[in-house]
């Protein structure tokens, strides 16, 4: 069975798919950018604003399954300019805790409605 998760203190999904997605144990974070779950529109501020944004609406569709990011087995972060690698790595590290989730960083070269960076995740559920 597959459930829909969705979470008023995430952005709302942009095109045909589920913000999140439990299957049994899993849960399936789709690729979140800097979208304000207010205005729907990118977060002004940055790429510090944009990749805290990310990591809120990740966070966000994380405890609507009744999860947190110590649940995230892998992640995938995406960077229109990998020169950002340093600066939004410092920010997602204040997320996570040892052991850390797997993870790819790929260099991309656009990310919807203009953002430099997008993340998506995989967690367990207890």
């Amino acid at each position: 069975m597959k459930e829909a998760i969705t979470a008023d203190a995430a952005a709302r999904a942009i095109g045909p798919y589920s913000p999140a997605l439990r299957v049994g144990r899993w849960l399936f974070l789709s690729g979140q950018i800097g979208l304000d779950p207010l205005t729907g529109e990118l977060v002004g501020g940055g790429l510090e604003a944009e990749t805290n944004r990310v990591l809120d609406n990740l966070r966000a569709l994380l405890d609507a399954a009744g999860a947190s990011f110590a649940n995230v087995v892998r992640t995938t972060i995406y960077l229109t300019d990998l020169g950002d690698f340093g600066r939004v790595n410092d920010i997602y590290a204040r997320c996570f805790a040892p052991p850390f989730p797997a993870r790819a960083t790929v260099g991309v070269a656009a990310l919807p409605r203009g953002a430099r960076v997008e993340i998506d995740a995989i967690a367990v559920l207890e």
